[in-house]
């Protein structure tokens, strides 16, 4: 499986730390961000790993910023991406459980490097369920074909 994995200026260390992490975990890992605390601006990473995702190229992507919300927001405006940010274990899991969520996002000035790996790992284990979840995450496809 392929993680693509991006972030801005904010998250440089602990996007090294998550990279060393995923990989360890045995996951091969498409490296979209940034190596410069220099400011940038995040909607190029998020936009770099949402195209990853919906092309194919990466199963999944994990997006760090100072919140995670700002990387998130721009990824999502990419059609096909349920990117959602984390701040627990519990989230990261039900939002692959129950919405499917291709990519997460969480915040560097938020979790500490060991939950974020924690966060990381419950959604890399967790399964979608499909069932009623699916016939949502279908709502949601039609709301975006309604912007074409």
């Amino acid at each position: 499986m392929k993680i693509a994995v991006a972030n801005d200026h904010a998250a440089v260390k602990m996007k090294n730390e998550i990279i060393s992490f995923v990989k360890d975990l045995g996951y091969d890992v498409l490296d979209f961000g940034t190596d410069s605390e220099e400011s940038c601006d995040y909607p190029i990473y998020g936009e770099k790993v949402a195209n990853a995702v919906v092309n194919g190229e990466a199963d999944c992507g994990i997006l760090i910023c100072g919140t995670g919300v700002g990387i998130s927001i721009a990824a999502n405006k990419v059609k096909g991406v349920r990117a959602a940010v984390c701040s627990d274990v519990t989230t990261a899991r039900l939002v692959k459980e129950h919405n499917n969520a291709n990519i997460i996002a969480f915040g560097a000035r938020i979790v500490g490097a060991e939950l974020a790996k924690d966060i990381v790992k419950a959604y890399l284990e967790a399964e979608f369920l499909g069932g009623k979840h699916e016939r949502r995450i279908n709502m949601i496809s039609e709301i975006e074909k309604k912007q074409d």
